[in-house]
């Protein structure tokens, strides 16, 4: 709206014209984005639901936990989207992604709501209808808009794009969209951590948007695909950037208020989402590899242990984050802490790899 705005009025005053720079747009969104959360969300905690204790996760953090409002997302997600309708010129797979992202809110938030759990399997089951849903959004833009009509992922290693059959295109997005969820999803147990590891990928995310693959010469020189509406998606991520900086405030241990999986759902399919767009699947290890391990290992050692009857990891206890309190005798701050470190060593790592061993 902005962006549009700003075509409008530079004619009668030249310095409107600035709204049609990316850099003040990002800058004004992020912001706006954080203090509108910070000032809004202690005003909704009396309408929030309250948390009722953590089914699988240590005592003395359920009980620190239980009573808090919980379900922060749907304050902060909703501030996200009018943020996204203000500031970014959004074209029909922003759009669906800014919807789907509110969809994937909302079932967290109804779950977080309600008086007795919906059950793993029926979110589950909703988490996969999603991620499909975003899978074939995402394939037939992107190879309408394509010149030669198809989809491709770009690797490390490799200096030419791969063409990806539409098939392929859907198992890898759907899998990899249900893994994000739930494993950021898994993560929030800590006061601040899941939001704190979600912002790192996110500024990751945004900064490989707008420097790199949004950067026609840049993604030239180093051998990655251009995407043209590149500053737009890295709008979009600095603008939830901005909004969770916003939530960790209050979040910070001690925590006043909890995201939900209103929150985490939504967050964790976001990052899954850009990972897709900015066609690299891989890209998801420099995001979100504590993440990952933190909450997707649980979930590894439950399905094979349930369907398959094999058990793995036995002495290790999950999310990670409760093995590393229990049993290391780390504290919330320590675990938050040590965690961060090790993915911004991570991420470090793996975009140098990425980028520069083409």
């Amino acid at each position: 709206m902005l962006y549009h705005l700003g075509n409008l009025l530079q004619s009668f005053w030249g310095p409107a014209r600035l709204l049609q720079s990316y850099t003040v747009l990002i800058a004004l969104a992020l912001y706006s984005g954080f203090f509108l959360t910070f000032g809004l969300l202690p005003k909704f905690y009396s309408k929030l639901p309250h948390d009722r204790g953590r089914e699988f996760t240590l005592t003395a953090t359920a009980e620190a936990a239980k009573g808090k409002p919980t379900g922060a997302g749907v304050v902060f997600i909703t501030i996200y989207a009018l943020l996204c309708i203000l500031f970014v010129p959004m074209d029909i797979l922003q759009w669906g992604i800014l919807v789907l992202v509110y969809l994937t809110m909302l079932t967290g938030f109804l779950d977080d709501r309600s008086t007795k759990s919906w059950g793993e399997y029926l979110k589950g089951f909703l988490d996969l209808v999603i991620s499909l849903l975003t899978a074939l959004l995402i394939y037939f833009y992107v190879s309408r808009h394509n010149a030669d009509g198809n989809v491709h992922f770009w690797f490390p290693f490799i200096s030419k794009p791969v063409n990806v059959h539409p098939v392929v295109f859907v198992i890898i997005s759907v899998i990899l969209l249900w893994a994000s969820i739930n494993t950021t999803n898994c993560t929030d147990g800590v006061d601040g951590l899941s939001g704190s590891l979600v912002l790192i990928a996110l500024l990751t995310l945004g900064a490989i948007f707008y420097f790199i693959l949004g950067h026609v010469d840049i993604a030239n020189y180093l051998l990655v695909p251009h995407l043209q509406d590149g500053a737009k998606w890295a709008l979009m991520t600095f603008t939830l950037s901005g909004v969770l900086m916003g939530y960790l405030w209050h979040n910070a241990y001690p925590s006043s208020v909890l995201m939900g999986d209103a929150g985490s759902r939504a967050l964790g399919y976001f990052i899954g989402a850009m990972v897709l767009i900015s066609g690299n699947p891989l890209l998801i290890i420099a995001t979100s590899t504590i993440i990952f391990l933190n909450g997707g290992m649980g979930l590894l050692k439950v399905f094979l242990l349930r369907f398959f009857k094999i058990k793995i990891f036995e002495n290790v206890r999950f999310p990670l984050h409760d093995h590393m309190r229990k049993n290391k005798g780390w504290s919330a701050t320590q675990v938050l802490l040590k965690f961060m470190i090790l993915q911004l060593l991570i991420t470090v790592a793996i975009l140098g790899i990425f980028f520069k061993v083409r």
